[in-house]
């Protein structure tokens, strides 16, 4: 009985019946996968150890497919396989972890892909209506996002920004559909990140869209406008410390003659003088001088504008 000859680059090989073109019908991209029991053989193949790496299962037809792995810690690993167009609806899959390869326009409505890892496989144009998505775990980067940063042509760059996009999108819909509002939380900021950078580089828009990415995640990260405060008011005091500010009277700035205790009381005062600046609460008791007016301008303007940001940020969050 002649084998398969499918090997892989790490010496695996496939043990299976070879067919026509020596291959056997999960390895076969010639092979049809359209009977009824497709689904029962490949999973009976996969629990009897199978070698799961470049199956060629485009068009199968595997509804209510169980490939649920109650034996072991992780769940089974599907590797670099092509899955295109596969009708996998209803599917069991808890656990599935899907390396490399394609499920570019599968079907996965009513599917089961709780704690599954599709890790840099190609999900563009997934059907996803009332997939089970709970702690769905697609990596840090899709497989067009990754693409596309390290892509040198411009031109080719967008298209696969364009493709990681929809992705997200779609993944982002179903996410909010199953009420997972923290993963769609985290995709709506993918999506947004993607269609900025499909626009000209040297752009007012991208520039603008890179910004409140900065400050707030797009709305989904309102610790990034607290840690923005933050900072901002220490930088100001700072500020202040070195250009002076005037109380009852008397100009105070740093002075290197002095006690590091009264330097130190007077970087803590103009800290204090920051947040009151801010919070644009202006008890007056301090006032600043010269270019400390500018600065304290500026972090007032922006102290109102952030304030404002955190509690659209925040309330948009907690009233998920």
């Amino acid at each position: 009985m002649a084998m398969c000859r499918y090997l892989v680059a790490d010496g695996r090989h496939c043990t299976e019946e070879a067919g026509e073109h020596d291959l056997c019908r999960w390895h076969d991209p010639h092979a049809s996968h359209q009977s009824p029991d497709t689904a029962q053989a490949l999973e009976n193949f996969v629990r009897q150890g199978g070698l799961c790496h470049g199956l060629q299962l485009a068009r199968a037809e595997l509804a209510d497919l169980n490939l649920v792995n109650k034996q072991g810690p992780q769940g089974f690993l599907l590797e670099q396989c092509n899955l295109y167009r596969a009708n996998l609806r209803g599917a069991h899959l808890y656990g599935i972890r899907v390396k490399g390869g394609s499920l570019m326009k599968a079907d996965f409505s009513e599917a089961n892909l709780h704690c599954a890892e599709l890790h840099d496989v190609n999900l563009l144009g997934i059907r996803w209506k009332n997939t089970r998505l709970d702690n769905l775990d697609t990596g840090k980067r899709l497989m067009q996002d990754r693409k596309g940063r390290k892509e040198r042509d411009p031109a080719q760059a967008r298209v696969w920004f364009k493709e990681a996009e929809e992705t997200y999108r779609d993944l982002r819909k179903a996410s909010e559909a199953q009420g997972i509002f923290t993963m769609s939380g985290l995709y709506i900021q993918q999506e947004l990140t993607m269609r900025r950078l499909q626009m000209p580089f040297c752009s007012y828009q991208r520039f603008a869209s890179w910004i409140v990415d900065l400050f707030c995640g797009y709305g989904e990260a309102p610790m990034r406008v607290v840690l923005f405060s933050l900072l901002l008011i220490l930088i100001c005091s700072v500020f202040y410390f070195f250009f002076g500010l005037s109380f009852n009277g008397n100009h105070l700035i740093y002075r290197p003659e002095a006690s590091l205790e009264q330097n130190a009381i007077f970087l803590l005062e103009c800290l204090y003088y920051s947040v009151v600046t801010f919070t644009t609460l202006g008890y007056g008791d301090f006032t600043p001088i010269g270019l400390s007016r500018i600065f304290a301008a500026f972090e007032a303007f922006t102290g109102s504008f952030t304030l404002a940001l955190f509690v659209v940020v925040f309330v948009k969050k907690m009233t998920r």
